[in-house]
C-alpha cells in the first residue's frame, strides 16, 4: 500500500538524518535521541534490540536507552518517531516487518510502517545490500504497537 509524502518534506527529513551521527573522542557516538524516546513502548523496544548487528557489537552512545549503535561506521536505532503517514514510496516487508526506505547520501534510512511509535535504523553504505540487515531489528519493531497500516 502506497500512499503520498510530500517529496520536499522527504527531502528535508533525509538532509536531517544525514546530520545525526558523529564520533566521540571516548569512543561512544553522538546521536540525537528521537522526539518521543522516553514512552514505554521505546523502552519495550530498546529491551528487544540485538546484542549484534552482523556481527557487530554494540557500541556506548550519548543518548538515551531507545538509541543504540553497532559497528564502525555506525549502524544507529533509534526508536520513538511519529508514526509515518500513508506514502507512495514503496514500502519493503523484511522478515514480515514493514519498512519505507529513504536513500540517503552516506546509506540508507529505514522507518518501521504501521507502528506508533516508529523505529528508525540508520545503515551506512558499507554494509550494502541495507536491507540484509534489517531481521536483526524485527524483534523490537514487533515490541511496538501496531496502527492498522501494513505493507501492501
Amino acid at each position: 500500500m502506497s500512499l503520498p509524502l510530500p517529496r520536499r518534506t522527504a527531502a528535508a527529513l533525509g538532509a536531517a538524518a544525514v546530520l545525526v551521527v558523529a564520533g566521540c573522542t571516548d569512543g561512544t557516538i553522538e546521536v540525537s535521541s528521537a522526539p518521543r524516546d522516553g514512552e514505554p513502548a521505546c523502552a519495550s523496544a530498546a529491551a528487544a534490540y540485538p546484542m549484534e548487528v552482523s556481527g557487530h557489537a554494540r557500541r556506548g552512545t550519548d543518548a538515551d536507552g531507545a538509541t543504540q549503535a553497532w559497528g564502525d561506521p555506525a549502524i544507529i536505532a533509534r526508536c520513538g518517531f511519529d508514526a509515518l503517514a500513508p506514502t507512495e514510496v514503496q514500502c519493503i516487508e523484511v522478515d514480515g516487518v514493514g519498512w519505507i526506505p529513504e536513500e540517503l547520501s552516506d546509506g540508507t534510512r529505514f522507518r518501521s510502517f504501521g507502528t506508533d511509535p516508529a523505529l528508525e535504523v540508520l545503515v551506512p553504505k558499507a554494509y550494502a545490500p541495507e536491507p540484509l540487515l534489517l531481521p536483526a531489528f524485527s524483534a523490537a519493531v514487533r515490541a511496538l504497537p501496531t496502527n492498522g497500516l501494513v505493507c501492501r
